[in-house]
């Protein structure tokens, strides 16, 4: 794969035939599927799909030159992954997902958000399909911008209570030199 693709067809013409038939197949769900909101292209070196600045312009919080990442797919090493960024932080939306992958008898290979598979067999490609057309834009920055809300809310709890006694510093041993020296 070149070093950095800039095009999805690129990213998709770098990978052996398998892989980007397996991707592809994997892409027209998600293009069947996805609000006409959010915009494909290429982002953290893989495809990906995101919520444009013309629709929210503060973009990504860690990087707010980025548009709102959604999800992603990319070709790794010793598998191809699905990112799920609607499914992170959103217990009740992660549940639905994982019970209804389940319904299907296929095994899921999950972490927080991201779907490891080898081949297309191995997805459960309706409940994907599924997953991303129940969270249109508008959902997602609404659910984005309260986990941001709740973030600061965290971060800005205050300061900790000035009456609280700081603990005494313990007592160093000295070295041995200095133990002979007595």
């Amino acid at each position: 794969m070149p070093a950095k693709p800039t095009t999805v067809e690129q990213y998709l013409a770098a990978l052996p035939p398998d892989r980007r038939a397996a991707l592809s197949t994997v892409r027209k769900v998600i293009q069947d599927h996805i609000d006409p909101t959010y915009t494909e292209g290429v982002q953290y070196g893989m495809i990906g799909w995101a919520v444009p600045h013309s629709v929210f312009p503060a973009g990504y919080h860690c990087d707010p030159s980025v548009a709102l990442p959604f999800m992603g797919m990319a070709s790794q090493k010793h598998y191809m992954s699905l990112y799920f960024m609607c499914l992170y932080n959103n217990g009740e939306r992660e549940s639905w997902f994982r019970q209804a992958w389940a319904k299907t008898g296929k095994k899921l290979d999950m972490g927080k958000c991201c779907v490891r598979f080898k081949s297309v067999d191995d997805l459960a490609l309706d409940v994907i399909g599924e997953a991303i057309r129940r969270v249109p834009a508008k959902t997602y920055i609404a659910d984005y911008e309260a986990a941001l809300a709740g973030l600061k809310s965290r971060r800005t709890k205050g300061p900790v209570k000035a009456n609280a006694k700081a603990k005494p510093k313990k007592k160093q041993k000295a070295s041995a030199g200095a133990r002979r020296a007595r």
